[in-house]
């Protein structure tokens, strides 16, 4: 990275680092994490994490490939451990229940998340792909299953391009729509906590756009946390940003801070394009 796209990062996350009249840092904790480990077998993938993420803040997490970024969004809502000889020690705090020691389907519910590359049921349409969550979970009223397939599509802004397609198949869609379509399966079973894995990696810069407005809209009721590769994508859409190395947590603050004036030299040579 040059000097000049270092300058661009810190000039992207210029801004109030408040949010609706308060600090970030002072926003409610929804979830707490707490000496998270994780690996597979007897490597060890994630090493005493601990963080705290906060209530209608998105949260950035950063850093090079084979960090661990994936294993530990995928911690949250326990779909690391389904990994063959996979193991996670430590706690996650969900509103001050240990969600590690808890039923994971019920986890899920309540911590949504969507993946790196768009992942809809090819065999459902449009409107079954964003009913299925409801359908799993007992709901059989057909105007209540309408009005939240509608109502969650408004929220993913899809609703006005594909209004007309709801029974057309979900990958008949384009990449961004696809993604789009994944976000409102999530939301549509209510989670407080959405988790998203790199969800604009497999995109054009349009779509990724998209995404990004969409991203920033969630906040408003959702807790969000987006794993990334994009600094520049971290600085423009993120309050709260964490580094992770090798597994550990380097540093952790809000986005203006970690990108403007990082405490960690590790994060400044990483942020500066030094490696990664």
């Amino acid at each position: 990275m040059s000097l000049m796209t270092s300058n661009v990062l810190v000039e992207l996350v210029r801004r109030a680092d408040t949010f609706n009249g308060r600090r970030v840092e002072d926003l409610n904790d929804k979830l707490k994490v707490e000496s998270l480990s994780a690996g597979f077998g007897k490597k060890t993938v994630l090493d005493e994490i601990s963080i705290d993420f906060k209530e209608n803040a998105i949260t950035a997490i950063i850093g090079p490939s084979g960090c661990g970024k994936s294993t530990f969004i995928r911690c949250l809502n326990r779909m690391h451990e389904v990994a063959p000889n996979a193991w996670v020690s430590g706690h996650v705090m969900l509103d001050n229940e240990d969600i590690l020691s808890c039923d994971p389907v019920f986890v899920r519910r309540r911590v949504g998340m969507v993946f790196q590359r768009p992942n809809p049921f090819p065999t459902m349409s449009v409107f079954d792909n964003v009913a299925a969550g409801l359908r799993l979970n007992g709901v059989k009223d057909r105007k209540l299953i309408e009005k939240t397939v509608e109502e969650n599509l408004q929220k993913a802004f899809l609703l006005e391009e594909v209004g007309d397609r709801l029974q057309e198949s979900g990958a008949s869609l384009s990449g961004g729509q696809q993604q789009r379509l994944c976000i409102a399966r999530a939301l549509a079973i209510e989670p407080e906590v959405i988790l998203m894995d790199e969800p604009c990696s497999a995109l054009d810069p349009v779509a990724t756009a998209k995404i990004e407005e969409l991203i920033t809209k969630l906040k408003e009721t959702y807790t969000v946390i987006v794993v990334t590769h994009n600094m520049q994508q971290a600085a423009r859409i993120s309050d709260l940003t964490g580094f992770l190395y090798l597994g550990k947590l380097v540093e952790f603050g809000s986005t203006q801070q970690v990108f403007s004036n990082p405490s960690n030299e590790l994060t400044e040579r990483y942020i500066s394009g030094k490696f990664g």
